[in-house]
């Protein structure tokens, strides 16, 4: 497991995220159109999994807005921003904030990219929920930066995320 803290207080993720150097786990994701998005449908992109508890926070909401400033300016690059939200929220977040930059995808209908990518919470309050890492992937789907952002109210290191690509 790995150690975070919300508030200070500490929490566990299922445990660590995978490492550099390693092939990303697959996934299938729900868009917003309630499609399913998989790892393979980005095969030959520069990926960022932007991912986080939930986009109704202050400090998640924050963290799509700054990669969808980012995500502008980055060639052959997608931002997936990642949450156990509903498709139906995620998108109302997004049309609200006028963000098209940005990919949202959710983990609601069975939290398995939350279990393999060791990255749901395991313990309190947010029991279940997605923690709130950065995985940076190359076009061939290998991990090359992560990042456990070690108290969940705090935003990622968007710098070095970026730096890695």
């Amino acid at each position: 497991m790995a150690t975070v803290t919300l508030k200070g207080n500490k929490i566990n993720t299922l445990g660590n995220l995978p490492e550099v150097g390693a092939t990303a786990p697959e996934f299938k994701l729900t868009k917003n159109d309630l499609s399913t998005a998989t790892l393979e449908n980005y095969k030959g992109k520069k990926v960022v999994l932007n991912i986080f508890p939930s986009v109704d926070t202050g400090t998640c909401a924050q963290s799509v807005r700054q990669f969808n400033k980012e995500a502008s300016t980055l060639e052959n690059t997608v931002v997936l921003c990642i949450s156990k939200d509903l498709p139906f929220a995620q998108a109302r977040f997004c049309g609200a904030e006028g963000l098209d930059n940005v990919e949202m995808l959710s983990d609601f209908k069975d939290g398995n990219f939350g279990k393999a990518y060791n990255l749901s919470f395991a313990d309190g309050p947010l029991e279940a929920l997605l923690s709130r890492p950065i995985v940076v992937l190359n076009e061939e789907g290998n991990v090359v930066y992560t990042e456990q952002v070690a108290e969940t109210t705090e935003e990622p290191n968007y710098k070095s995320a970026l730096e890695a690509l």
